[in-house]
Formats: structure tokens, sequence, C-alpha cells
């Protein structure tokens, strides 16, 4: 194959670097023609040649081999005229049309299609087309009837819209070509841009029929070539604008038509042979044939190679005549009478009569009558491939293409193929599910599961979902279709630049060069990494039994699984043990929100499964740098958090104590994680705040206790047990397993610590040894001693990940780094106090230490209903105040260094300097303004120098009067700026912010109180510092005594067997609710009933055509009766004569063909009417 090379010349500006393309590889790729051989044309008295041009504008060498000129009688394009370097080639702008550039180029007519089809894709970026629809017909001046521009309209451009269809014209402003132009324009008015790149008209002229061509040339190609759209002299005619290309073929005539018939047709023929994407079937090429001339009946050409035509009946000219060839005239019946080669010959012979008949009917006035027989004839021998289409018709013209196609490839399959394959291959490349649905899924149509499993994967590779759902409504089995291979080809498939794509492309790469294994394709192993990466805080990694990893196995170990790198590995033609999960997430990753919802309805869990497609999508969405893709995935992760909600929402309705079961039951499809928890990792703060959660986080909150009962009785108890009775050992047990209670205790003692804290700060710190530390400061020491020691069993015992994602899931928690910091603050500050030398830091360390202890009771009110959002709007108007702080630092730099360089003209002091460039500007926003000391107006009470050395030596300098009147200006501005225009932008910030929390401030509130009640249940009986004695229990229980935690069960509960499967049927029988409600609701909105009120009244039209062709049949048959009827009478008179008498009356003809009499009628009327002596 021929490569296309292009230059690229980089250049640098001012602005930026800005790529220019060189198209300089074009003339010498592709061609002109020019004459170059003067063949006079008879009848313009030596003045032109027959090539069209003049004899002034050929060549000398052309006009000077007067030996050839005078031997050759006929002009030809391939003998006469040679290729030379094109000269016309780039964009073309309509002046005054006010639309976008179209592309043009001049070529050869002997051009190869591969060149011009390889820079139409590559160079001018058009999209690669699942149907060419070729027009051709209705050229010239005539006018085109009205009903036809309204079949172009509706019809054809609707239909290739619908299906992303080219559409070849000549380009020309006349004729179809101007009508198909029209329709396109009228179309872009009426769609979105998205709908109209679908629709690609392109113009294939021939470049001597062009006006003002001229205008287009320019050897190094024109960027733009303006083009003036005139009025055209007849034998030329201007370009329409609104077409996207044009192809101007060259045979070296000028004002001649059909020049470009041959590139076309094998322009058409190689595309015919291309595949779009990843679909199943080639580019379908459907040739339309509209009124047309006797010069058009070269469409054998197209027959020749079996490209099917449709034909709009009572269009006019041509098509008239094909449609009444095709429908009205029928090979003659052989008879059983006489040699079967004088019958052959005679039925070819009263074929012909029939023919000549017709194209005497439609052609009178035509010369060469014989010719124009036989170019009929042979169009009538491949009326197989040819359809009519008449506008009356009950079927819609997408509907009607589809089966002109389909009706030309059933010639090419075997008797043992389903016919309806090919029908069906199509309809899926056009994206036409109703098509699919009306013709093919009908109930008539038996279909196997090889039928199927093609179009199911085109399907699904070109995110086609409607299709999944009718493959699988009609008998398509998930299980037997989707394997382990089967997955990895669909993961393959996903386009390289997206998001899912470059990650399993890294991964891929990485495991080529660990493994050294020569394969392309992803695996498994990618699919399972990428997954792990984005959701491994959550669930465990997918497919590990299938790859027969551990896992706990590092990438490496990983890499050395032997079948892994086979290119034949067993686990591929496994089938997948959950194919809608296995779907599920391979939508997900490409952000097909269709096709993810598909899926998510097959799947089982769906509350999990929904929350889990949120947290990937989230994850996504902070990788992708696209806006457009990046919003996209965003509304997608709200819409299945919306839908988990719905469905959980359900499910509470119907029953709570089933409800809550789904929250927290350990899943197997998602490697042991819980609603709650993948809840959590999403962030999913809008399901959080459903009832039922909420209920279920207090019902673990308060454990087995009352719920209503007070704080005060609850702090009380646990002081003075007796209080609450009656009281028994049970129920001490109840209360101090429940979080409420370990709560209230660590709120207790952490006043008590912060009480201690400041007691030894300000009372009782002691110096250095061995004169201190006091007793309460050892107290101290031992108390945060035990927090260090909750700390560590937080961070590294609690769970069963591994170290790395303890530790990475304990930093992520603002809290636990306030914690870190206070704990390395403290022993920092305990080390310096221990010595003499550094005891004032030590002092210092501490005492800011504990306004980071202090500041840690902000998360223990995160638990209030009104205290917890004013929380989170605190934190947010913090990053609020960072921006203005940016602004202010701005600000204040430009004004102090300007206001104190004003002011004094020396001052080598740095404390000084540094007080008054920000330290005093940053005073002024608050009021304190030293006037005496700015205005040298006012009198200042201070002594100063101008002696150098003095200042020096540190004396305060004077100040400079010279420029004082611009230190006023100055600082005018400068408090204009911040106290008006800066404070009052943090104000309308902080505003802002707190109107937005405080609207979903019971969101917020319901989401941060689950971590806390987590933290809480997770955490020991006992506070700090009788922690420790937990702590000792804990680890004789857990390891000495292999006991295991009871209050785990709280947050995840493990169900096996049949009590899972019901779990499972019941959320699934919700699911199938939900879904019904939602779309009972969807019915009944306007747009939808709008959508069924269409529908009736298509319905009712086409019940109205059907009655039309039926009256048009009974029409036909009446007409057929009465011929039969006439003729019998005929016989029977014949034969009531003698044989030697002929019937006076003459054989009677019929109203049309005899196409529709019975064999039987036809043989006798032919006997009889050869005369009495031979009857």
């Amino acid at each position: 194959e021929a490569r296309l090379c292009l230059d690229f010349v980089l250049l640098q500006g001012c602005s930026g670097r800005l790529m220019v393309i060189s198209y300089s590889w074009i003339p010498k790729l592709l061609k002109k023609r020019v004459c170059t051989t003067f063949v006079e044309d008879s009848f313009s008295n030596g003045g032109r040649c027959q090539c069209g041009a003049t004899r002034d504008s050929h060549p000398s060498v052309a006009l000077g081999d007067y030996f050839s000129t005078a031997i050759v009688s006929h002009w030809d394009s391939t003998q006469h005229s040679s290729e030379q370097p094109t000269d016309a080639y780039g964009e073309l702008e309509f002046a005054g049309a006010g639309k976008r550039h179209s592309y043009f180029l001049r070529l050869s007519s002997t051009t190869d299609p591969f060149v011009v089809f390889d820079i139409m894709r590559q160079h001018w970026k058009l999209g690669l087309p699942n149907l060419v629809v070729s027009v051709v017909g209705g050229e010239g001046r005539l006018k085109v009837k009205s009903w036809v521009r309204e079949v172009l309209r509706q019809g054809l451009v609707k239909a290739a819209q619908s299906t992303g269809a080219w559409i070849i014209t000549s380009g020309l402003r006349e004729g179809i070509g101007k009508c198909v132009g029209e329709a396109v324009r009228d179309h872009a008015t009426a769609v979105s841009s998205v709908n109209l790149n679908k629709v690609v008209p392109i113009g294939i002229a021939p470049w001597g029929m062009v006006h003002n061509r001229l205008q287009l040339v320019d050897p190094e190609g024109s960027f733009p070539a303006k083009y003036f759209v005139q009025n055209a002299p007849r034998g030329t005619c201007s370009l329409d604008n609104n077409y996207k290309a044009f192809l101007l073929v060259d045979d070296g005539t000028e004002g001649r038509k059909g020049g470009e018939v041959c590139f076309r047709g094998r322009l058409e023929d190689y595309i015919s042979h291309q595949r779009p994407g990843s679909a199943s079937i080639d580019i379908p090429v459907l040739n339309m044939l509209i009124s047309g001339q006797v010069s058009m009946v070269e469409v054998k050409i197209s027959l020749k190679n079996s490209m099917p035509w449709l034909v709009l009946a009572c269009s006019g000219g041509l098509a008239n005549l094909v449609s009444d060839i095709v429908e009205n005239v029928q090979s003659v019946p052989m008879s059983a009478f006489g040699g079967a080669e004088e019958e052959e010959g005679s039925s070819n012979m009263e074929l012909r009569e029939r023919i000549t008949m017709k194209v005497k009917k439609h052609f009178p006035s035509e010369q060469d009558m014989d010719k124009l027989v036989d170019k009929v004839l042979s169009i009538y021998q491949n009326k197989d491939l040819i359809s009519i289409y008449h506008a009356e018709g009950v079927d819609d013209f997408d509907t009607v293409m589809l089966k002109v196609l389909v009706q030309a490839s059933k010639q090419r399959v075997s008797v043992s193929t389903n016919p309806y394959v090919d029908e069906l291959k199509l309809a899926v490349t056009w994206n036409r599910v109703d098509i699919a649905k009306s013709e093919l899924f009908s109930g008539n149509i038996d279909w196997k599961y090889e039928d199927l499993e093609v179009s199911m994967t085109d399907a699904l590779e070109n995110d086609k979902p409607q299709f999944v759902r009718l493959f699988i409504d009609n008998g398509l089995n998930i299980l037997n279709y989707l394997t382990y291979g089967r997955l990895e080809g669909l993961y393959d498939s996903i386009s390289k630049t997206s998001q899912a794509g470059m990650l399993l492309q890294h991964l891929l790469e990485e495991r080529i060069n660990e493994s050294n294994d020569q394969t392309c394709h992803v695996s498994l192993y990618e699919v399972r990494s990428g997954n792990g990466q984005i959701s491994a805080e959550v669930c465990q990694p997918f497919y590990r039994s299938v790859l027969c990893v551990d896992a706990a196995s590092t990438k490496r170990k990983a890499l050395k699984v032997p079948d892994l790198t086979l290119e034949e590995c067993l686990y591929r033609q496994n089938m997948c043990k959950d194919p809608w999960l296995c779907l599920f997430l391979w939508a997900v990753l490409q952000n097909r929100g269709e096709m993810a919802i598909l899926c998510w309805e097959m799947c089982g869990e769906s509350v999990l499964t929904a929350l889990g497609g949120c947290k990937i999508l989230r994850e996504l969405s902070k990788l992708e740098i696209e806006t457009a893709a990046k919003l996209s995935m965003k509304e997608l992760a709200t819409k299945f958090e919306c839908m988990a909600h719905d469905v959980f929402s359900t499910c509470y309705q119907t029953k709570a104590s089933y409800s809550y079961k789904l929250l927290i039951r350990k899943s197997n499809l998602w490697g042991d994680a819980t609603c709650l928890k993948m809840a959590m990792a999403t962030d999913a703060r809008y399901f959080f705040s459903h009832d039922g959660v909420q209920s279920l986080l207090s019902q673990i909150w308060w454990g087995d206790m009352e719920r209503g009962t007070e704080l005060w009785k609850l702090a009380l108890t646990m002081i003075i047990p007796p209080l609450k009775r009656p009281f028994w050992l049970s129920r001490w047990k109840q209360f101090w397993y429940a979080p409420v209670t370990s709560f209230i205790g660590n709120v207790v003692t952490y006043f008590l610590f912060l009480i201690l804290y400041a007691y030894v700060l300000l009372v009782d710190f002691k110096p250095p040894p061995p004169e201190g530390p006091a007793v309460s400061e050892y107290v101290l020491y031992f108390w945060v001693f035990t927090i260090v020691c909750e700390e560590i069993r937080e961070t590294f015992i609690v769970g069963s990940k591994t170290f790395c994602q303890r530790l990475m899931l304990y930093v992520q928690d603002v809290w636990n780094k306030f914690d870190v910091l206070a704990i390395s603050l403290f022993i920092a500050g305990l080390c310096c106090r221990m010595f003499s030398w550094s005891y004032n830091t030590g002092r210092d360390i501490l005492c800011m230490d504990y306004m980071v202890f202090t500041l840690r009771l902000i998360h223990i009110f995160a638990i209030h209903r009104q205290l917890g959002p004013k929380i989170i709007i605190l934190g947010k108007m913090i990053k609020d105040a960072f921006f203005f702080l940016f602004f202010l630092a701005v600000w204040l730099s430009a004004y102090g260094v300007a206001n104190q360089a004003l002011l004094y003209q020396y001052d080598p002091s740095p404390d000084r300097a540094f007080r008054r460039v920000l330290y005093r500007p940053y005073l002024h926003i608050f009021g304190q303004i030293p006037v005496e000391e700015i205005d040298t107006g006012k009198y200042w009470d201070r002594d100063c120098t101008d002696n150098l050395t003095l200042i020096n030596e540190g004396k305060e300098p004077c100040r400079d009067t010279s420029h004082n009147w611009l230190v006023v200006i100055l600082l005018v501005i400068f408090l204009l700026v911040t106290n008006i225009l800066l404070v009052n932008l943090l104000i309308a910030t902080f505003s802002y912010t707190f109107s937005k929390v405080q609207e979903h401030s019971d969101t917020y509130w319901k989401f941060q109180r689950y971590n806390l009640i987590v933290e809480y249940h997770s955490r020991p009986t006992l506070a700090p510092p009788f922690i420790i004695l937990s702590h000792i229990n804990l680890l004789i229980k857990r390891n000495l005594r292999k006991v295991p935690s009871t209050k785990i069960h709280r947050f995840a509960l493990q169900l096996k067997g049949r009590d899972a499967n019901k779990l499972v049927k019941w959320e699934t029988f919700q699911k199938e609710n939900f879904l019904a409600l939602e779309s009972k609701k969807q019915r009944g909105t306007d747009s939808e009933r709008l959508k069924r009120m269409t529908a009736k009244v298509d319905g009712v039209i086409k019940q109205v055509g059907e009655i039309r062709d039926v009256d048009r049949r009974l029409r036909a048959l009446e007409s057929d009766m009465e011929f039969c009827t006439s003729s019998l009478q005929w016989i029977m008179e014949a034969l009531s004569q003698s044989s030697t008498m002929k019937s006076p009356k003459t054989h009677p003809t019929r109203k049309g063909t005899p196409a529709s009499v019975t064999t039987l009628t036809y043989i006798l009327a032919r006997c009889f009417s050869t005369g009495g002596s031979q009857k």
C-alpha cells in the first residue's frame, strides 16, 4: 500500500508554538490531465478540439503533431492527454455564503481510489461512514419535482443522519446535486452540531464542467481559495456551497459531462470493501437513481460490481424507464410445445420487443434506439440488484434502504447461512434498533446463538446498549457468550486515548518489561491491577481466583504466574463467573453511561454495584484532564449514587431489618466490601443522608441502650453505676460496649487531660532535672503515652489490610494528622525541657502543643447536629482565607516596600524594615495608622538623625519630606483596596461558603457522623489513661486466648448459603420494583406521551399507505381479470368456428402487461392468435 507522508514545519513565535502543515507532497502524488493532441471537432470549423477546449488554449505540442491529428478521428482521454502535477487543492471558501470551509482536490480520472480515500479520512478528517449513498440523475437545468425534494429532505438526509452516511452527488449547483445540497442545508438548521457531522455531502464533478475553476488554481495550494458563485453559462455550472468536500475529476475535457463516472465507480467499489471501525461488515454502498437522461444508462458499471440500486419511481426520465421494466416486464414463460432452443430464442425476441416498446414509450425521440435497448437489456439482466421506491409506500426511507442492501447481500451468502444476519449487521452498524425490532425481531424469524454472537460483540464495542438489551431479550445467553478471553478482547478494544485505555496500556508496558512477554494485548492482569489501583482501599482486586494470584502477592511475583504470559491461557476459554458485573466494570471504565446502566440493571447486589460504579468514576475524574470528560464522569457518578439511594429507599420502605443487613453485608462480588464502606470511600453524602442509613448508625451508636437516654445520665452512670436501676451485670456490659459510652468517656477524660496540661504549664512546670519534673507532669507524660498507644493500635492493628494500606488510610484523615502533630510536638518539647540549655525552648514547644491538643476538641463536637456542619463551614472558610491571604500579601508587599522607601532614604536595620514593610501595613487594615510618622506635616516626638554613621550604629533615621504627598496618596489607595475591596471580597466568599454548606448542612452532618461512630465503635471501652487496661485485655484475648471480636458484626456481616441467596433475591426483587416505578414515571412525562402519540400517527399513516397499496393491487387485479375474461371469450369463439374460417375478432389486448396473466391463458392466447391452420 502506498503511504502518504506529511512534512511538519514548526514555527516558534512570541505567542507560542505554531504548527504549519506543508502539503507539498500533493502535486507529487496527485495529477491533472492536459490534452496533448488536438483532434478537430467537425462542428466547430477547426476552432475547437473534441476535448472541448479551443485551439488557442492548447499547448504548442498538441498543435504541432499534424500527422497524428490527421489520422485520429475520435479523441480519447487516455491516449490524447497526459498527466501533470495537480495545481488545484486545499480549502474552499464560498464568498458571501458565511459557511465553514470545504475541501477540494483536482485529480486525474485514473487516480488510485486508495490515495483519495486516505486523504479524505486522514487529512480532511471525514469520519468513516456507516453507509455511502451515491445519488445520480436529474442533472441539467430541468426543474426537479417538489415531492422529490421532499423525499430528499425527509427521507434521504434524515436516513443519512440516523446511519452516519456519506452522500455522493455531482456537487454542482444544478439538478439533483443542488436539491441534495439544499436538503442538507435545511437539515443542518434543525439538528445539533453532533448530528450535523454525521451527514457528509461529497461532490464528485468533472473539472471541465466547473464554472470559474481558474479561481481554484494555485500550484502551492489554496488555504482557502475564495470562490464566487455566479450564474454559469450553458456547458458549465458552479459548485454548491452546502457540500463538505469536492473531488474534481479531470479527464482532459472542458464542458463535457461523464468524465468522472469511471473514477466515481472505482471509488465507490473501493469504499464498499472497507470496514468501519470494529464493525462486522464492510461499508455498504447504495446507488440511488432519480430522474435522469439517456446518457446515464451507464449505471450498468456499478451493477457489474454487484452494487444495489434504488430507483425513485415516477421521478421522470431514466428512473421511470427502469422502474417500468423492473416492475412490469418479466421473462416470457416457457411453453411445453416445441423445442427448447426455439422457445428460448422466441422468449429473448419477445423480451427485446417489450423492452423496445418501453424505451420508445419513455424516449420516443432517441436516435440510436438499438444501442439504447441493448444497454437497457443489460440493466434488466441485473434487475435483482434494483429496487423501486414509491413515495406513497408504507415503509420509511431508511427501512427501504436497509432492505435494498440486504436483498443485494443475500445473493452472496450460502444456503446454510441465515439470510437475515446481514440485515441485522446493517441495523447494528446504523444503530437502528427500531428497524431491528419491527423487521427482524417481530417473532417471525428463528434466531440462533451463532447468528447473534458477532452482532453482540459489535454492539458492545461500539456502545449500542439498546441492541444488547434486544439480543438478551431474544434468546442470547450472556453466560454462554462472555468468556474471559472475550472479556480481554473487549478491554483491548478500549480507546488508547481514554483515561482507562492509557492506564491499561501503562500496566501492559510494565508487564512486558517485567516478564519479557512480547504479546501486545491487554490481559486480565492489567484489568485486575487497574481496578485495584482505583478501589484497593475498599475491596480486594478482581479476578484473583481466575489468575491464581494470592491477595498478598507482589507485582513481580504475580507476573511469574505461568499461564499469564502464554498466548492461549486456559482461563480464557472459561465462562465468566459474574458476566454482567464484568461488563459493568468494563462500561464504567469507559464512561459509557447507558451501557453501564443496562449492565447494572442486570447485575445482582444493585446498591453496592451502583456505589462501586460511583467510586470508580470519581477516581477516574480525578485523573482526567479534559474538562468535558471530567464533568461527564462526575455526572454519571452522581447518577449512580442517586440510583443506589433510590433502590435502598425502596428496600427500606419494604422491610427495614433486611435493609440494615444490606448495608453491612460483606459482598463476594466486590471483594468483601460493604455498602457503608463503599459509600464512605465514594464520598456518597446523599446516600448517607437516607433515613435508613442514619437509623442503622443510631442503632449502632446506642448499642442495646434506649436511644432517648440523656447524656448526663450516661456520664453519672460511669461514675456511680447503681444510679441506673435495675442494674445487672449483663446490662453493665451492654452499657460499656455501646459507642456512645466510649464517646462520653473520652470527652470527659479529654477535658480532664486539658485541665491537667494547663495546670502543668501554668502552675507546676518545674526546672530541668534534678529539680523537676513534678509528679503532675509525670502523670501528664503517662497520659500522653496511653494516647500514643491507642494511635498505634488504631493505625497498625485494626483491620486486615497491609501495612502500607493502613498507613495511607490513617494519613488521609485530617484529624489523624492533628494527632501526629500534637504527639510529635509533645515529644520534642519533652526532650528539650529536660536540659537546661533548651529548657525555655521546650516550654515554648509545649505551650504551642497545648493549642494543638485543644483544637482537637473540634473533632469531638462533630457528632452534634448543629455544631457538626459549622465545623465543615469553618474548614472551608479556612481554605477561602488562604486565597485571600495570597492577594493580601501581594498588596501588602507592594505598598510596604514603596511606603518605606519613600519615608526613609536609608535605613539598614532589618528589624525596623520588616516591621515597617509588612507588620505596620497589616495593622493599617485594623485601624492602627501612625499618622504622626507617615504625615510629615504632623509633629513626631521621636529622636532621629540624618548622620549615616549613627544610622549604621542603629540610630533612628529621620523622615524624608520631599515625597510625603505621594506617601499619603499611597496610604489612601492601600486602605481603599484592602478595607473595602479585599475585605468585602473575603466576606462575600465566606457568605457564599456558609450559604452553600448550610443548604446541605443535614447531609454534611449525617456523612460526618459515620466517621465518628466508626471511630468510637472500634475503640476500647475505657478512655485514656485507663485505656491501657483495655489494651492489655485485648492483647490477652486476641493473641493468647484467640477470642474473636464481637463488635465487628455491627459494621460487617458475613452471610453464607441460604441466607445470602435470600437477601440477594430480595434485593433484586426490590430493584425490579424500583425500575418498574421509574419506567411508569417516565411513561407519564410529556416527552414520552408525545413520542407515543407520534408513533400512533405514524401507524395510522402506515395503515393508510397499506390501504392505498391494497387499492392499487385490486385495480391491477381487476384489470387482469378483465383481460383473462376477454381472452377466454375470444378463445371460445375461435374454437366454435370451423378450422378453415378465421375468427373475425382480433385477439384482445390487456391494459398493461401480460406478466400477471396465468401461464395457461397466455399460452392458449399465443397459440390461437397464430391463425386457424395452426390451431
